[in-house]
């Protein structure tokens, strides 16, 4: 009984792995080939090497469809062959055997499991590094680089020091109302003020244009003001600390994105909630592996009047209910009305309710 179990376990988990990677390959072509469509003017007309196209571009931009869609795909994989089996009677033959449902779990869970460890770590890992190879390619030749400049923008850059831009031009990389403090403790020492600030990358320096100094004396009166049409100065900050670059978070590991969360933090930047949401739904989304393998398996192992094509419709129908919950959650989180975790979380949650309670009702 034993051994047979065993044979049961590699049967249905050969069957999973296999429709999965299965369909996964078979998606990926079919984005390729509409985006090949898509951007071969692109690639014409800015005469992208090939090579490029291939290795730098298409290669990296697999990974990150295969994990944007495992969700959807993994529900798929499991109502299509699990569907095929009850059809075939095989469901019957199993529980009917002494397997219980419970136990006939098991390897579909195995599967979800080395399915959530895969996509776990290429979303943490693997695709950061390809985003940075890909996107740098399509700036290069599908579309120029678009980076918009932060407006009202506080900052701390190093203790007791203060810093305030009005408004900061990605393209330019100039600000203008540009304003830096100095404290001991809580008494301001000096403030600097200028109209416009420029960034001279050659030297490294901040080049500032119609600027007012003020020196503060231990009564808080201003008792030096030095004025002038421009000087350089160098302040601890670069251009990227004033940028929003597209997409950002997505050429970021996940160690990368806990530091890069906690400097905005420590210098008071803000503009967290895309990062944050970012590195929680890495965390989040190899468990909907899970959940949809557990919603999959009840739904399909009955077998219906209606058969393969129904299972997957409502397969398909509830897959894509996850994908629109997830997506109105976290619009709602970077809108600043609903905390990040629970937004990222919440899909998983309700969907393990519905879950268990398909569970509850399938045959058993």
């Amino acid at each position: 009984m034993s051994f047979g179990v065993k044979k049961l376990d590699l049967y249905i988990l050969k069957k999973f792995l296999g429709t999965y990677f299965f369909i996964v390959i078979l998606l990926i072509l079919i984005v390729i080939v509409f985006d090949l469509v898509e951007k071969m003017d692109d690639f014409m007309e800015s005469q992208a090497p090939f090579k490029a196209i291939v290795i730098d571009y298409y290669l990296n931009l697999t990974p990150y469809y295969a994990n944007m869609f495992s969700p959807l795909l993994v529900f798929i994989s499991v109502i299509f062959f699990t569907s095929k089996m009850a059809s075939q009677t095989e469901i019957i033959a199993i529980l009917s055997s002494g397997v219980s449902f419970r136990r006939m779990m098991f390897p579909y869970f195995l599967g979800s499991l080395i399915i959530a460890i895969m996509t776990w770590l290429l979303a943490s890992f693997v695709i950061p590094q390809a985003n940075r190879t890909r996107i740098d390619f399509e700036n290069v030749y599908v579309k120029s680089k678009k980076e918009t400049g932060l407006s009202d923008m506080h900052m701390q850059i190093s203790p007791g020091v203060y810093v305030y831009m009005g408004r900061y031009y990605s393209f330019r990389e100039c600000g203008d109302r540009f304003n830096i403090e100095k404290y001991d403790g809580k008494k301001l020492i000096s403030r600097l003020y200028a109209k416009t600030i420029t960034y001279d990358s050659i030297q490294g320096n901040w080049h500032l244009k119609n600027y007012t100094r003020w020196d503060f004396d231990d009564s808080g009166i201003a008792h030096t003001i030095t004025q002038g049409d421009a000087t350089d100065s160098v302040i601890n900050i670069v251009p990227s600390d004033f940028k929003k670059e597209r997409k950002s978070f997505e050429m970021l590991t996940s160690n990368e994105l806990r530091e890069h969360i906690s400097e905005l933090k420590t210098r008071g930047i803000g503009g967290t909630g895309d990062f944050e949401i970012e590195l929680y739904k890495r965390n989040a989304s190899p468990f909907a592996a899970f959940i949809l393998t557990l919603i999959g398996v009840s739904l399909a192992s009955r077998k219906t009047r209606g058969g393969m094509g129904l299972h997957i419709g409502l397969g398909l129908l509830l897959s894509f209910t996850y994908i629109l919950f997830l997506t109105i959650s976290t619009t709602f989180a970077v809108n600043g009305n609903m905390n990040a975790v629970l937004s990222v979380w919440l899909p998983n949650i309700v969907f393990s309710i519905v879950g268990v309670v398909l569970y509850k009702k399938a045959p058993k």
